[in-house]
């Protein structure tokens, strides 16, 4: 609405990282660079330099870098003089990249870039990295303490196999005194089968001498009615009884 294109740097990298480089490219093209301030110009160029190498133009990217704002003693010049070194180590240009990196260090003064850095590798010198070994010491601090609690772990797994198998032990002891109370359960039984058997051969005993009894009993009620009979027979003829034989002494 003010007509400023201040934000048009941010918007062409946002292209940029949507995968649409050609769009970065064409807003670079349509934008009338004089209604910018200087350090809004650099960026929308550092940009769109960007935008080329993405789609492959590496050449393209550092001649569009080429300008005369690299000789400048401007803040922003630490990132042009960045930005054109990079470049010129992506088309393998070595020495030049390690000499734009150099002169972007000298006036990087507020750290904006890594330029220092970027030197130094490409002059093989590997710096420690205070942040790495920060997390080295938290990861190995973790793993110190995995261990530990891995021991613990153990040991508790331990402690209770040594309780299953106590409570293993007692209830193999249950289950053997269960089996012996079975086992004088099962004796008891077999002796009251035992006593009812005897008691019912007694019964069977008893029965057989009741009706041995029975029996002769009914014998003698038969003798003695023959008898009766016989007497009365005797008594009609006028006939006396039959005396008894004498037994032999």
């Amino acid at each position: 609405m003010t007509g400023r294109q201040t934000h048009l740097a941010v918007l062409a990298d946002c292209e940029r990282a949507l995968g649409r480089s050609e769009r970065a490219v064409d807003m670079f093209r349509a934008t009338d660079r004089d209604q910018l301030s200087p350090e809004e110009a650099i960026e929308l160029l550092i940009v769109a330099a960007g935008a080329r190498a993405d789609l492959g133009q590496r050449d393209a990217a550092v001649a569009m870098l080429q300008v005369r704002e690299l000789t400048s003693d401007e803040p922003w010049v630490a990132r042009l003089r960045y930005a054109y070194a990079d470049a010129l180590l992506a088309v393998g240009r070595n020495e030049e990249a390690r000499e734009w990196f150099a002169r972007a260090a000298e006036v990087d003064e507020d750290a904006a870039t890594d330029a220092a850095e970027r030197l130094l590798e490409l002059d093989g010198v590997v710096l420690d990295d205070p942040d790495e070994d920060d997390d080295f010491d938290a990861l190995e601090e973790d793993e110190d303490e995995g261990a530990d609690d891995s021991e613990e772990e153990d040991d508790a797994d331990f402690d209770d196999e040594g309780e299953l198998d106590d409570d293993a032990d007692y209830e193999e002891e249950d289950d053997y005194e269960e089996g012996d109370e079975v086992q004088d359960d099962e004796d008891e039984d077999d002796e009251d089968e035992d006593d009812e058997d005897e008691d019912e051969d007694d019964e069977d005993e008893v029965d057989e001498d009741e009706v041995d009894e029975d029996e002769d009993d009914e014998d003698e009620d038969e003798d003695v009615a023959e008898e009766d009979d016989e007497a009365a027979a005797d008594a009609d003829t006028g006939e006396p009884p039959d005396k008894p034989e004498p037994t032999a002494p």
